[in-house]
C-alpha cells in the first residue's frame, strides 16, 4: 500500500540545504594516528633488540612484538568506546563499534600469539617442555599470575562477543560482562612492564606506556561516569507520560531542567537510564523520536526484551539519566539535495525527526508489517502535509499491497533513486536487504547512511 501527501511547503527554521560538504579527512587522521602509535611501538622493540639469533630467538622475539602490539591495543579499544562526544559525532557509534569489534578479535589473536611464542621459544632456550615452561613463567616470574588472569578473561570476552554467543543473551548482560575487559586490561598491565624485555631498565619507555594507558583511564572515566552522573544530578529528567503508538509500541515522554544543554540533534540517540525497580542498573540507547526541546523529550520504543517492555509500565515521575547524545546520523552526513529515507518498523523513530528537520526535497519510505504497525502515522501525515512531502506506506499485509525491497521496488516509489542520499535504518536483515537494492539501484556507497543499534 502506497499513499503520497502533498501540501504547502514547510517552513520551518534554519531547513537551508547547505550544499555537498567536503569530504572529511577525519577518518584518515584517526586511523594515522592509531597505526602511527603502532609503529611507535615496533621501534621500541627494534630499538632494544641487537640480533635475532635461532629459532627460540625469532619465536621470542615475535612474542615480544606480538605482546606489545596486544598492550597497544588494549589503550585503542579502550578510547574507542570511551563515548568522547568528538569522536562519536565525528564518525558514528556503529563505525566505532565496529572498529572496536575488529580492535578486539585482533587483540585477542595478539595476545594467544604472544603467549603461546613467548612460552615456546623460552623452552627452547631453556630445553625443557613448554607444559613445564608455561608454570614456570606463571608462578616464578613477577606479575605473571595476575597477567595470565587477565588473559583469560580477555579469552571469554572474546568467545562470548562472537556473533553466534552474542545473539543468545540480552544487550544487558553482554554490556556488564563486556566490563570484565576492564579487569583484565588492570591485571595484564603490570607484567608488562616487570617482565617486558623492552621495560626493564627503560624510563622513557615507562613513563610513555604508564602516560598512554593513565590518559585512556581519564577519558573513560570521565565520559562514561563522571558525565553521566553530572547530567543526571543537573538536567533532573522524569517521566512525564506513556503514551502506546502502535502494538507493542510506545512513547516515553520527559521533562526536566536545561534539556537543551544535552544539544541532541535530530537523527542522534541518547542512553537511558531509568531510575525504576529492575531498571536502574542497565542504560539502553533509544533514539529521540521528536525534535529536542528544552524541556522536554520523547523517546519511542518497541518491545524486543524486558528493558523496552517494561517501559509500557514505567509511572509517571519516575527519575531518568541520559548519557549522550550519540551519533552521527545526522544532516552533517548529507551530499546531495534530494534525499530518501527509509524506515522499517521501528526504525521509523531517528527518521521522524529527520523527516521534520531535513531541508530541501525529502521522500519517506515507510515499511511495516501492517497497517497497525505504522507507529507515528498522525505525526508524520501533518508533517508531510505542511512541507509538501512525499510519503509512502509500505505493508505486508494484506498481500498484494506490498512493494519488494529491491533496486526495481525502490527505484518505482523514488524514479531518481541514484540522485538521492539514503538514511536507512530498521532491523538488520532489512538493512542489508536495502543497502544491496540501493547500490543495485545505482545509489553510490558514500549516499547511504545507516547506523545500527547493536553494539
Amino acid at each position: 500500500m502506497t499513499d503520497t501527501f502533498t501540501s504547502p511547503p514547510y517552513a520551518g527554521r534554519g531547513m537551508r540545504h547547505r550544499g555537498r560538504p567536503r569530504r572529511s579527512l577525519a577518518p584518515f587522521l584517526a586511523q594515522l594516528a592509531i597505526w602511527s602509535g603502532a609503529a611507535g611501538v615496533l621501534a621500541l622493540w627494534w630499538s632494544d633488540t641487537t640480533a635475532v639469533v635461532g629459532p627460540a630467538g625469532w619465536l621470542t622475539g615475535a612474542g615480544r612484538i606480538t605482546g606489545l602490539l596486544a598492550g597497544y591495543a588494549c589503550a585503542v579499544l579502550l578510547a574507542l568506546m570511551a563515548r568522547i562526544p568528538l569522536l562519536d559525532h565525528t564518525f558514528g557509534t556503529d563505525r566505532l563499534a565496529r572498529w572496536h569489534a575488529l580492535g578486539g578479535r585482533c587483540t585477542v589473536s595478539l595476545a594467544l600469539s604472544h603467549t603461546l611464542l613467548i612460552v615456546w621459544g623460552y623452552s627452547l632456550t631453556s630445553h625443557t617442555n613448554v607444559v613445564s615452561q608455561a608454570s614456570t613463567l606463571v608462578f616464578r616470574y613477577p606479575d605473571l599470575l595476575k597477567g595470565t588472569l587477565g588473559f583469560l578473561l580477555f579469552l571469554a570476552t572474546g568467545v562470548l562477543s562472537a556473533r553466534a554467543a552474542r545473539r543468545r543473551m540480552s544487550y544487558e548482560t553482554w554490556h556488564y560482562l563486556h566490563f570484565a575487559t576492564y579487569l583484565a586490561i588492570f591485571l595484564t598491565f603490570g607484567h608488562q612492564l616487570s617482565n617486558g624485555a623492552d621495560f626493564v631498565g627503560n624510563r622513557l619507555a615507562q613513563v610513555a606506556w604508564y602516560a598512554l594507558f593513565l590518559g585512556v583511564t581519564v577519558l573513560v572515566a570521565w565520559f562514561r561516569f563522571t558525565v553521566p552522573v553530572r547530567r543526571g544530578l543537573r538536567h533532573r529528567m522524569r517521566v512525564a507520560a506513556v503514551h502506546p503508538e502502535a502494538p507493542g509500541v510506545v512513547s516515553v515522554y520527559l521533562t526536566g531542567e536545561h534539556l537543551d544543554e544535552l544539544g541532541g540533534r535530530p537523527g542522534q540517540f541518547l542512553r537511558w537510564r531509568f531510575l525504576a525497580p529492575g531498571l536502574w542498573w542497565t542504560a539502553n540507547p533509544y533514539s529521540l523520536s521528536a525534535p529536542a526541546h528544552p524541556h522536554h523529550l520523547r523517546i519511542t520504543v518497541k518491545t524486543a526484551g524486558g528493558h523496552s517492555a517494561a517501559l509500557a509500565h514505567l509511572a509517571p515521575g519516575t527519575r531518568v539519566w541520559a548519557e549522550g547524545p550519540y551519533g552521527g546520523f545526522t544532516e552533517n552526513r548529507r551530499t546531495a539535495p534530494k534525499v530518501l529515507l527509509l524506515a522499517g518498523g521501528v526504525g521509523i523513530t531517528p527518521l521522524r525527526t529527520l523527516f521534520e528537520t531535513l531541508p530541501g526535497q525529502v521522500t519517506l519510505v515507510y515499511r511495516a508489517r501492517c497497517v497497525e504497525d505504522l507507529a507515528l502515522r498522525g505525526e508524520i501525515d501533518a508533517i508531510a502535509a505542511y512541507r509538501r512531502a512525499r510519503v509512502h506506506y509500505v505493508v505486508d499485509e494484506p498481500v498484494g499491497y506490498s512493494s519488494p525491497l529491491t533496486a526495481q521496488g525502490l527505484s518505482s516509489l523514488i524514479p531518481d533513486l541514484a540522485e538521492h542520499d539514503v538514511y536507512l535504518c530498521g532491523p538488520r536483515r532489512m538493512t542489508q536487504a536495502a543497502t544491496e537494492a540501493l547500490r543495485a539501484a545505482g545509489v553510490l556507497a558514500h549516499r547511504i547512511h545507516h547506523e545500527s543499534f547493536e553494539f
